[in-house]
């Protein structure tokens, strides 16, 4: 551990869920696990990509009945990049003897790299160094850069490049009864001489994703001239670059990625925009060097500066790290609250409970502009809110425990029991304090950024809706002289009132 820096010096693979959770980057806009860009899923590894806001309801029949779950899609997956020497086999760290293995994640500069030095079945010998970036300052932008140096060997080389459609939402074993299948493949294609496309939408919100991707090989500076095969498949498109390698002499390839979605304000269509951007990006250098830039002024904001061992500032600010890359600048203007696992994975199944209610404080007072972003996702949904509580015989809004794509309450109102195989009642709807939590948020946001025009239009009216709603759900006792709030979860989950 450094200051900045994360770093694993083992290949462990029972350590790979966790890592590659702590090892996530993400830009406000996307996220992408921290696995190896040449794994698919599979125990250890799930290299899940996920949209902010990107949700989908699908049908479930489970245990006899028929539930609708609405979970935060696991969107395809662009990292895959893979090699293989000629007569031998695609590159896996379980399929190889690995000789020395190194990966650092740079908070500073959010970076996540590795290094690892590996044997093959047939003696050959190769380092291979990592570096990839989700593009903090344009959030459509991602890169991967591959070094990969013969040690004992030459020969014919092939490079794998892909966009990988085929993906399910497979990250939480619990959730393994429900439907998986959320995308839908609509279209692959090639993108020039050097990129390649793929287009998905989620089969009930109809939200379509197109990734493009370019791929490049260079000795030094110099592009190395390929042999190139275009892959396509229903849901996945590749290419691969097939070209001669020298001993000791490093090659350096590149993948640059696009994303666009059909939520995206200006623009034509995801497609047009997704290549468009590409054909405009540059290369990984320069990428990295805005990306670098991006990352200076966000820390120039939120880093905080503690006279503690290294331990703990590393600890704090991996924390803010992850926040800032579920809620950054790029979040601004866009239709989205916090979930509570962030953009790293499939728990909760994305959905966004209370706890903003402990990041806002963080956020009022270094970038304000973001909460009133994150405050404006609840006051969208406050008509819902407002029907919820007249459904349930209350007045004023009365705010989901779990909210999702348009605030309705995502909570199951009945739980399977995995022991008894029953199906019992889940109280945990019931968990009332997120109300009050919002009207706290909203008011402790207007008191740090004196935001006049958002407690007039919108706040003023989130906080008298939500106390409308307490005062129809307090009863008096006249017994003890007060007023009661029943039938309802704590803070803590397993009390009730």
């Amino acid at each position: 551990m450094t200051d900045w820096k994360l770093v694993y010096d083992k290949w462990i693979p029972e350590q790979q869920p966790l890592r590659e959770a702590l090892c996530t980057l993400g830009n406000g806009y996307f996220a992408t696990r921290g696995a190896e860009e040449e794994v698919k899923a599979g125990k250890p590894h799930y290299p899940g990509t996920y949209l902010a806001g990107g949700y989908n309801r699908m049908e479930s029949e489970v245990a006899g009945r028929v539930i609708e779950n609405e979970v935060l899609v696991n969107w395809p997956n662009w990292l895959y990049l893979n090699f293989r020497p000629e007569n031998g086999g695609w590159f896996t760290p379980d399929s190889v003897k690995i000789l020395d293995y190194v990966q650092e994640l740079d908070i500073q500069n959010g970076i996540l790299e590795r290094r690892i030095r590996f044997r093959d079945d047939k003696d050959r010998q190769t380092l291979l160094v990592s570096r990839r970036i989700v593009h903090m300052e344009n959030p459509h932008l991602a890169a991967i850069e591959w070094t990969l140096t013969p040690e004992n060997w030459s020969g014919r080389i092939c490079i794998h490049s892909a966009l990988d459609g085929k993906v399910i939402n497979a990250g939480v074993k619990r959730y393994s009864q429900l439907n998986q299948n959320h995308l839908e493949p609509l279209e692959t294609g090639r993108e020039g001489e050097d990129g390649i496309f793929l287009r998905v939408e989620t089969r009930q919100s109809h939200i379509q994703m197109v990734q493009a991707a370019r791929t490049q090989a260079y000795y030094d500076s110099k592009p190395i001239t390929v042999e190139r095969k275009t892959v396509q498949e229903s849901g996945y498109v590749a290419q691969e670059l097939s070209f001669e390698c020298e001993k000791h002499r490093t090659i350096r390839v590149e993948k640059v990625v696009t994303i666009y979605t059909s939520r995206d304000d200006a623009i034509s269509e995801p497609g047009l925009d997704a290549r468009k951007e590409l054909r405009r990006a540059g290369l990984f250098a320069e990428l990295l060097e805005s990306h670098k830039r991006a990352w200076s002024t966000l820390w120039h904001r939120v880093d905080i500066d503690i006279n503690k061992i290294n331990k703990a500032r590393l600890i704090l600010r991996l924390h803010i790290f992850h926040l800032i890359q579920t809620t950054s600048m790029n979040t601004i203007d866009l239709d989205v609250g916090v979930p509570s696992r962030g953009l790293h994975g499939e728990a909760y199944r994305g959905h966004i409970f209370w706890d903003e209610l402990f990041i806002f404080p963080f956020l009022n007072l270094r970038m304000p502009e973001l909460t009133r972003t994150l405050l404006m996702y609840r006051y969208r949904r406050l008509g819902e809110a407002r029907h919820a509580a007249q459904e349930a015989g209350f007045k004023g809004a009365m705010f989901p425990w779990q909210s999702g794509s348009n605030g309705r309450e995502e909570n199951q109102i009945l739980h399977l029991n995995p022991k008894s195989g029953k199906w019992d009642p889940d109280n945990t709807y019931l968990q009332r304090h997120v109300n009050a939590a919002i009207a706290y948020n909203v008011w402790q946001y207007y008191q740090a950024a004196d935001d006049m025009e958002f407690l007039s239009f919108y706040g003023a009216e989130m906080i008298l809706c939500i106390a409308h709603f307490w005062s129809s759900i307090a009863v008096y006792n006249p017994d003890r002289d007060r007023y009661e709030i029943r039938g309802v979860v704590g803070p803590d989950e397993y009390h009730t009132q």
